[in-house]
């Protein structure tokens, strides 16, 4: 079959399968929409991490997914074997040259956050590796996480002269206060993932990736078969009370553009990119 042909015959696959991809340096983005369950896979060369682009892609393709008719149940995951997400791009970081796109960058992952928040489909983490800055809002962003042994997570942004603030309100709801401040004040420490576990960021770990994707497998299969009505109102009264992030997260993404300019973090960045 001509492949013109291919993508007239299937266009619904090919629009999310093929055309969803960017170049390489701005990572990639795919969805399979498969009975009821959409399985939203990012990438990135660099240990899954998000430049500007990429974040908008997935805010654009949640809420894409929130509308589909055809999808009851989201999983979230990353590509490869290795760090499920290493946060913002440390290249884009350095770039930063004034608080208008400092704060232009952070509102990246408050849109993000805030599109998984208001997603009318529940949206359930597959956390396969370490998770740092970011890649920790994300996995508190979801509804359920399933993880591995090998997903141990930190929050290192003291060390870069920020602090995590467009993720805190995510992470402090999962894991409380108390440990959110005794991951960001040790910021060079990682928590294992069954203490992750313990404090509520994940539901289960599993000791293999293969032994994660089984159980993950069940679980959406069922979870999807429900009522999506049922499904989407449970959505809302799990984010009861986060109605202000609508403002929250764009106010915290501007102290964290404003602080990205100083001389500690730009020598502090310098120093990790070596």
């Amino acid at each position: 079959m001509p492949w013109s042909e291919f993508i007239s015959q299937n266009r619904n696959f090919t629009d999310k399968y093929f055309f969803m991809t960017t170049e390489r340096q701005n990572g990639s983005l795919y969805t399979t929409i498969e009975n009821k369950i959409a399985t939203v896979e990012f990438g990135h060369p660099a240990s899954n991490s998000f430049p500007s682009e990429l974040l908008q892609r997935l805010t654009k393709e949640l809420n894409d997914l929130s509308n589909n008719q055809e999808v009851n149940l989201i999983i979230l995951k990353s590509e490869g074997e290795g760090a499920f997400c290493a946060g913002a791009s440390f290249d884009e970081l350095l770039a930063v040259s004034n608080l208008i796109e400092g704060t232009s960058f952070f509102s990246g992952f408050a849109n993000v956050i805030n599109a998984m928040r208001k997603c009318s489909k529940l949206i359930v983490g597959r956390i396969h590796g370490k998770a740092v800055g970011g890649g920790v809002g994300l996995a508190a962003a979801c509804d359920y996480a399933f993880a591995t042994v090998d997903s141990a997570i930190k929050l290192s942004e003291l060390a870069i002269g920020i602090g995590p603030f467009v993720i805190e309100p995510a992470v402090s709801r999962r894991i409380g206060k108390s440990a959110l401040g005794e991951m960001t004040l040790a910021a060079h420490e990682w928590k294992n993932a069954y203490w992750a576990q313990e404090k509520g960021l994940y539901a289960n770990v599993f000791e293999t990736r293969e032994e994660l994707d089984k159980e993950l497998e069940i679980f959406a299969s069922k979870l999807a078969s429900y009522n999506p009505e049922a499904l989407s109102e449970m959505k809302k009264v799990l984010w009861e009370g986060t109605e202000n992030w609508e403002t929250l997260l764009y106010e915290r993404a501007s102290i964290s553009g404003k602080l990205v300019l100083s001389d500690f973090s730009r020598n502090a960045l310098n120093q990790f990119k070596k």
